[in-house]
């Protein structure tokens, strides 16, 4: 008689978070200030307030934009202070910086959504391999925002863990 085979990580109480699940799938851009300025130098307010004025913003429903500047000039702050007010009402996210600060961004905006008392004494494996690139600063938040909660913290696939913490007994 055939032994019946048993799936030791199904049965093991293990709950797999993929950080995967948490992924914005709306366009990514930048925005470079450069655009803006005169001889890649100089913002001068005045051309900069009217372009602001007559752009067509709703190129940007639904989008995700890192605001940037790619050359050496000195953009006063309320350069990107306009930009963002211009922007907010149709991009989906509006965030200084790069491509992966606004990525650290959309994940660390899908974090505080979740309900980490769900998580409350469980065994948590984070899952570690996914088809898109999650920032090493969200793997940071996620083990931060469980230890409080979880019994236990691993990192991996369920079969093949890395222990991170396990709860103190009392």
């Amino acid at each position: 008689m055939a032994e019946e085979i048993i799936n030791r990580v199904a049965s093991s109480g293990l709950i797999s978070l993929d950080l995967e699940d948490y992924y914005h799938p709306g366009e990514r851009v930048v925005y470079d200030l450069k655009d803006n300025l005169f001889m890649e130098a100089i913002l001068r307010e005045k051309d900069f307030r009217e372009f602001l004025k007559e752009h067509d913003w709703s190129t940007y429903q639904g989008k995700n934009v890192a605001i940037t500047c790619s050359v050496d000039a000195i953009i006063p702050t309320w350069a990107y202070m306009l930009l963002t007010l211009k922007l907010e009402p149709f991009a989906n996210c509006v965030v200084f910086g790069s491509l992966e600060d606004l990525e650290t961004k959309l994940y660390e905006n899908a974090l505080n959504g979740i309900d980490f008392d769900q998580y409350s004494d469980a065994r948590v494996v984070v899952k570690g391999c996914s088809k898109v690139e999650v920032p090493t600063a969200i793997y940071v938040e996620i083990s931060r925002r469980l230890q409080p909660v979880v019994k236990s913290l691993m990192f991996g696939e369920p079969c093949s863990t890395v222990p991170l913490y396990k709860k103190p007994r009392n």
